[in-house]
């Protein structure tokens, strides 16, 4: 006797068209987000679209960001991978039904209402607050290397970009002659109103190039500046403390406020950095930050380009109050909580000055280490 099997037949048609809602789980992420959006404000970005009358109607703002927010949630940030995801993913055809939009579509909304899009972290906070999720007893800082959409091979040091300006300086020169020499002899044989006036290609090439490059050593030379500033601004503040604790203050030397020859600037990617990336060696990328509460809530986040996280305490400590404020949330910040990387006296000072206790770990423990055990008594 044959074993009998579930019917199955992938050609069978519908006598009555399927729900949506009856795709997925009841509790999956895509009928939460649906429904978070549907609650927010949108209305900064509707006002563009209502401005305009011509053309064919728009995709709906409400879809749209629907399926961006999806995406990013579930770590789909390309725009054809999610064009790619609507024609084969159950949930992306959740948000978008049989009307699927084209990649070109998606990443024009994005750039387009770019800021309406970041204003949506704080109502996502003022949804979470009128929730009850968003106390802030504790919240914790981390940080995370996110490659940058860069390769580190376009990046310049600020001592080969000297080297470089001068030899395209050189060369620059060098073409100028030899066009000057060919404008001459052509006016001897062609006559002086027929064209052979013109620069060679390689030249317009080089000045580009010569403009980017003398671009990004301003840029260098702006940072090492305000890195400088930041530095004398920090030591005066220690010395005023010195003196006021009636320590000796000692001459020191002023701050060096060119860049350092080594200092790399990205023509991708600029905001970006070459860092360490764990022990799979040095790429190009950025640090992102995140403060979150208890409730693995994210009240502020931000990406950096410096690999040092002690600087970052301070911006983010700002940044999630303003986005509590900005979310009609009253309640203070109480403890905050971070690892070695960003332990410093003046980070541990600021917190105490906000009223805010510090829990940062002033050390590293060895893999395998067991803390040690306090004496009885």
């Amino acid at each position: 006797m044959s074993k009998t099997y579930r019917a199955w037949d992938p050609d069978q048609t519908y006598l009555l068209p399927p729900s949506p809602r009856d795709w997925l789980p009841d509790g999956d992420l895509v009928y939460f987000m649906l429904d978070v959006v549907e609650a927010m404000d949108l209305s900064a970005i509707t006002v563009k679209y209502e401005k305009e009358g011509r053309g064919s109607p728009p995709y709906h703002p409400r879809m749209m960001a629907a399926l961006l927010l999806y995406g990013y949630c579930v770590g789909v940030y390309s725009s054809r991978r999610i064009q790619k995801r609507c024609e084969r993913d159950a949930a992306y055809r959740v948000i978008v039904g049989g009307d699927v939009p084209n990649f070109r579509t998606i990443s024009d909304f994005r750039k387009l209402h770019l800021p309406e899009l970041q204003g949506l972290f704080v109502e996502v906070l003022k949804l979470c607050a009128e929730a009850g999720l968003v106390k802030v007893g504790l919240v914790s800082l981390d940080g995370a290397k996110v490659k940058a959409n860069a390769s580190r091979h376009k990046a310049m040091s600020y001592e080969y970009m000297q080297k470089e300006e001068r030899r395209l300086h050189k060369e620059i020169a060098e073409l100028l002659a030899k066009a000057k020499s060919a404008d001459e002899a052509e006016d001897v044989l062609h006559g002086c109103d027929k064209r052979g006036n013109e620069l060679p290609a390689e030249l317009s090439r080089r000045e580009t190039r010569l403009a980017r490059i003398q671009e990004a050593k301003k840029a260098l030379e702006t940072q090492a500046l305000e890195a400088a500033q930041a530095e004398e601004a920090r030591r005066d503040a220690k010395d005023e403390q010195r003196r006021q604790s009636g320590e000796t203050v000692r001459k020191r030397k002023p701050v060096d406020t060119a860049p350092k020859p080594k200092a790399q600037y990205n023509f991708t990617d600029p905001e970006s950095k070459i860092m360490k990336v764990s022990n799979k060696g040095f790429d190009q990328c950025g640090i992102a930050q995140a403060v979150a509460n208890e409730k693995q809530i994210i009240i502020a986040a931000d990406v950096t380009p410096q690999a040092n996280d002690k600087r970052q305490v301070v911006p983010m400590v700002e940044q999630s109050q303003e986005n509590l404020q900005a979310a009609g949330v009253d309640e203070k910040i109480g403890a905050f909580d971070a690892d070695t990387g960003y332990f410093s006296e003046e980070n541990v000072s600021y917190l105490e000055n906000e009223q805010i206790d510090p829990h940062i770990a002033t050390e590293r423990l060895k893999h395998h280490e067991k803390i040690p055990l306090e004496p009885d008594g």
